[in-house]
């Protein structure tokens, strides 16, 4: 089932699921990170061998089954470390990003849990191999998805929310994707933030069958996030 299978993630793979029979749905951290990651790998910006990936994950994205660490009462003002290294889900980014580059991409990745119900954070810690200015990024960001219609781009000067925040992505299917340049050590940290229900789950097995049936693509996810700015 593996080869018939095409690996359903739009941005990545819209022609291909467009044919495809069976459309195998990608792991909520996954799929955030790798949007975020997308453009760079396109581009050739960073070193594809040190590509870390830091996420935060609410209780639902344990599964439907209770277990303790699922409880509030026990994740109630915890940051918990768990699978910190080899979680399933690297497998997914490595598969990705090492087709997009036609290298042998090297992800480490680590997750946590907080105390949420629902919602996801990845911090995406990549080295440059070229010099590139903010500006130049932005552009590479927008041209890369600028027909996307669940991509938005986060980043201000001042206030509160100047990167993504899965607090205000909860109930839609957008993934919200930002960054910061660290010029002293040669470093992009890419941020995105998605529902793990949504973008993360259901709103992509829906998307994946707008796109495999031909409906418009954002059919049933026209959703307005729960927690608007």
């Amino acid at each position: 089932l593996l080869s018939k299978s095409v690996y359903g993630v739009p941005e990545f793979h819209r022609e291909e699921i467009k044919k495809a029979k069976l459309v195998s749905c990608p792991g909520c951290m996954a799929v955030t990170s790798l949007l975020a990651l997308k453009p760079l790998i396109d581009n050739d910006l960073i070193d594809t061998d040190h590509i870390v990936v830091d996420s935060k994950i609410g209780s639902s994205g344990a599964g439907a089954q209770v277990n303790a660490g699922t409880h509030h009462a026990m994740r109630y003002g915890v940051i918990r470390p768990y699978k910190p290294a080899k979680h399933r889900h690297t497998g997914e980014i490595i598969q990705e990003l090492s087709r997009l580059s036609k290298k042998n991409i090297k992800v480490s990745m680590s997750p946590h849990a907080v105390n949420l119900v629902r919602g996801i954070l990845t911090t995406n810690h990549t080295f440059l191999t070229k010099t590139i200015g903010e500006l130049d990024l932005w552009k590479i960001y927008r041209q890369s998805y600028k027909n996307e219609p669940f991509i938005r781009f986060i980043k201000d000067k001042k206030g509160l929310y100047k990167f993504p925040d899965p607090k205000f992505l909860i109930g839609s299917n957008f993934c919200d994707i930002g960054f910061d340049i660290d010029e002293d050590n040669n470093r992009v940290v890419a941020l995105s933030a998605s529902d793990n229900l949504m973008k993360g789950a259901a709103g992509s097995a829906i998307q994946n069958m707008n796109v495999m049936f031909g409906f418009d693509e954002m059919d049933g996810l026209k959703l307005t996030p729960l927690t608007p700015v």
